[in-house]
């Protein structure tokens, strides 16, 4: 059985599914040439992340093609109903890139409050020569504990962010049209923990109480937060989006920065992807990364464990 891996796979999952009897295969392949590398080769599973996109002409013309596997939450880029339908396997991996995400959004948070994503750039250049304008500059910064977090979408990935907001402090509000209550609990490094029993509110109470706002929503057909979501929030909210790319109008967001209805923004996703609007990148009350969200080495790990498990559970 041989596993086309077109986006990489961390170690442990090639030592798994080689010690299983499979032959992974990590060359990247370009997507205009995925077809014919796939039949060339006779693939039984393909794995992408969000680099590679799996529709109708891969799925009606690879024969040997048995699996297709995802590495990480969301799966926009494959037509997972019409493979199915067609007797394919669609695996992903859609809890072992949760704390990361949540992590990453408290990046986001903590350098917005603080301003560190505009002192970073800042110090390099004037910090010699204008210290004392810069220290007055980023002297007005706010602390996240005491805040109101709210959390568009509860899924794994919401509430792995809740958790780390609990852990500081801050409490929690959230919305999730499939969810109406959630006991998390919050494990500490002493094997302690303590649980939390939160129900959801309507999105509309959300958007009007939170401080902070982050969104864990899959990609929609239209925006989650546009300009009557912004004309909801409280005056200076922040916002970050680890989500999806097009979940937010980011024509709307530039102009509720502009007015000031939102302080602050952190996008690790973008509606052009792999190429952002100009205007989102050079605006100082924008703190960016480039669809960083699942990238650290625990989770690679957990993907790349996971998904030669479920590989191996169906195949094996």
């Amino acid at each position: 059985m041989k596993v086309l891996a077109n986006d990489g796979i961390a170690v442990s999952g090639v030592k798994a599914l080689e010690a299983a009897g499979f032959e992974v295969d990590l060359t990247t392949v370009a997507q205009d040439q995925l077809l014919d590398y796939l039949n060339t080769n006779e693939i039984d599973v393909l794995l992408v992340r969000s680099a590679t996109t799996v529709r109708t002409d891969i799925i009606d013309n690879c024969p040997s093609l048995k699996i297709i596997g995802r590495g990480g939450v969301g799966m926009d880029n494959i037509d997972v109903e019409y493979a199915r339908e067609k007797g394919l396997h669609v695996i992903n991996t859609p809890a072992a890139s949760s704390h990361s995400v949540g992590e990453l959004v408290f990046a986001h948070l903590f350098g917005m409050v603080r301003f560190l994503h505009e002192s970073n750039r800042n110090m390099p250049l004037e910090g010699d020569s204008k210290f004392k304008q810069l220290k007055k500059a980023y002297a007005k910064g706010v602390e996240l504990r005491g805040k109101t977090l709210g959390v568009l979408g509860f899924g794994r990935i919401g509430q792995a962010t809740a958790k780390i907001a609990l852990g500081l402090g801050m409490k929690v509000i959230a919305f999730d049209p499939f969810i109406d209550e959630v006991n998390l609990e919050v494990e500490f490094f002493d094997h302690q923990a303590l649980f939390f029993n939160i129900n959801t509110i309507s999105k509309e109470e959300v958007l009007q109480q939170a401080d902070f706002i982050s969104l864990h929503v899959p990609a929609q057909k239209e925006y989650v937060i546009s300009t009557n979501e912004f004309e909801m929030m409280k005056d200076g909210v922040c916002i970050v989006n680890a989500a999806r790319g097009g979940v937010i109008d980011e024509v709307a967001l530039v102009e509720a920065l502009k007015s000031g209805k939102v302080a602050k923004a952190a996008l690790d996703v973008f509606e052009n992807e792999p190429t952002p609007e100009i205007q989102l990148l050079m605006n100082p009350d924008l703190s960016l990364t480039p669809h960083i969200g699942a990238a650290t080495a625990e989770a690679q790990d957990r993907i790349g464990t996971e998904l030669a498990s479920q590989i191996i559970e169906i195949l094996g």
